[in-house]
């Protein structure tokens, strides 16, 4: 069996998440590939090739891969399908934007957001917001599937894998990259923090989030926030914790004036420890929270931050 591996990165440089999916892949076993596609994504490739158990690593270095367009993203991964027995990706927006085209290109199924690997041809998978867990099995010849990053180890960084150029181009000429712009934190990144603080619509308005973020400060956390934050406006989406927003899975989670609605739990009940402040004792976040405290946020999260 031979695996190919989507690496997720922003060409300087390779997300973490890579590595989780490489793990779910030697779980698999079999030879594993690590296909990473950009414009002048050099840096990105050197980083694949130091990932524990990548067999190699196949770089697409071309202007039409700028922005890692999903059409000629895509095109490419289908023209290599053929030299593999599974295709995978990290669930990200990219994971899941190009591997479903390359599923049906292929004419095969699609597995999303697995989170673990009982064979060969049989995952783990979660439905109903993670309030149910579904065993399915592919007899397919090549399976597609994306990966939950916070369901799996990270892969060591010891390799020295050989590192291919590509000379495929794949300008289907259906999209173009215009910009992208990027949020800038000094705050660790949400998905990869080892401590999130959250607030949800308890917070009443944009300006509170400041209490969150003076405890953040010093914790050395990220913040985020539940749909209802944002959908009020409070706070932009890229800090939308749950089932359509970053999955994340820190060794502590602080979910303030979140009452634990089923899409927010689904994005982030994997995490190690969850402390829960809120006013309501009857809130569904205290039936998944290791401390729950019943108080009012606004005499809370300063008590909090001033202990600190």
């Amino acid at each position: 069996m031979s695996i190919l591996i989507i690496a997720e990165h922003d060409n300087s440089s390779l997300k973490e998440i890579t590595l989780t999916t490489v793990t779910a892949a030697s779980l698999i076993g079999g030879d594993i590939d690590v296909l990473v596609v950009g414009e002048g994504c050099t840096g990105a490739a050197e980083a694949a090739a130091l990932i524990s158990g990548v067999n190699r690593v196949r770089v697409a270095d071309h202007a039409c891969y700028n922005g890692q367009l999903a059409e000629n993203v895509a095109a490419l991964i289908q023209s290599l399908a053929n030299d593999y027995s599974h295709i995978m990706a990290p669930a990200t927006a990219n994971g899941k934007s190009i591997l479903p085209r390359v599923a049906a290109a292929l004419d095969v199924s699609h597995f999303s957001d697995i989170i673990g690997v009982e064979s060969a041809d049989t995952f783990k998978r979660t439905l109903y917001a993670g309030n149910a867990i579904a065993t399915v099995q592919s007899s397919d010849n090549i399976k597609v599937m994306t990966v939950r990053g916070t369901a799996f180890a990270l892969a060591e960084k010891k390799g020295s894998a050989p590192v291919e150029s590509l000379t495929q181009v794949h300008d289907l000429g259906l999209s173009a990259f215009i910009s992208e712009a990027l949020a800038v934190s000094e705050r660790p990144e949400l998905t990869s923090a080892s401590i999130v603080i959250s607030g949800g619509r308890g917070m009443q308005n944009g300006d509170n989030f400041s209490m969150l973020e003076k405890v953040a400060d010093k914790l050395g956390a990220a913040v985020g926030a539940s749909r209802a934050a944002v959908d009020a406006g409070f706070v932009p989406n890229d800090m939308q914790v749950g089932q359509t927003g970053k999955i994340v899975a820190p060794d502590l989670y602080i979910a303030v004036g979140i009452s634990g609605a089923i899409q927010h739990l689904a994005g982030m009940k994997d995490s190690k420890v969850i402390v829960a402040i809120n006013k309501d004792p009857d809130a569904p976040i205290f039936q998944i929270a290791d401390y729950g405290l019943v108080a009012d946020l606004f005499d809370a999260v300063p008590e909090l931050e001033q202990a600190l």
